[in-house]
């Protein structure tokens, strides 16, 4: 799906003229001169989604540095669930998603900082993250909870539960 949606953005701004016979996969195969067209006459497959403002998006963020991180968790008014990942940590690709599923059912409730290890090593370092996947709860600033490795959607609600309260 995220190929699909590089492929349309670059469709969208490109003047080059692509094969009409390779818009149905999402694979970059060579152009050659004898299957090209002009890009006006290309209409798009409608199995390709444009982008949408979902809850996943309201609730959940990518922190950019210390002071967004100071900003946006540590000084938040609501509980926030952040994620220590990276992007070569195959459990992380895997918690990550569910984690947000988990955020976004609250409705609002929790927020979900993402925080990539390898960008950020001195948030890591200074919230004692020695390995990934590691999530913390955070509650007015402070560090209320805390696993490591994956859990199932059951155990991500319980997390959840606990941190927002009753």
């Amino acid at each position: 799906m995220a190929q699909r949606l590089v492929l349309r953005r670059f469709l969208s701004i490109s003047p080059w003229k692509l094969p009409v016979s390779n818009l149905s996969r999402v694979s970059a195969a060579p152009c050659y001169p004898s299957s090209l067209v002009p890009l006006t006459q290309i209409t798009m497959p409608a199995s390709v989604r444009t982008f949408s403002t979902t809850p996943v998006f309201r609730t959940t963020f990518n922190i950019q540095n210390g002071s967004d991180f100071q900003d946006r968790v540590v000084n938040s008014q609501k509980p926030v669930v952040v994620d220590f990942h990276a992007q070569w940590c195959g459990p992380c690709r895997i918690l990550g998603p569910r984690l947000e599923k988990m955020v976004a059912k609250q409705q609002g409730k929790v927020l979900m900082a993402k925080v990539d290890i390898d960008d950020h090593t001195d948030l890591a370092i200074e919230y004692e993250v020695s390995a990934v996947p590691t999530v913390l709860a955070m509650k007015n600033g402070d560090v209320v909870d805390k696993f490591v490795g994956i859990k199932d959607e059951d155990q991500l609600e319980a997390f959840l539960k606990k941190l927002i309260g009753p």
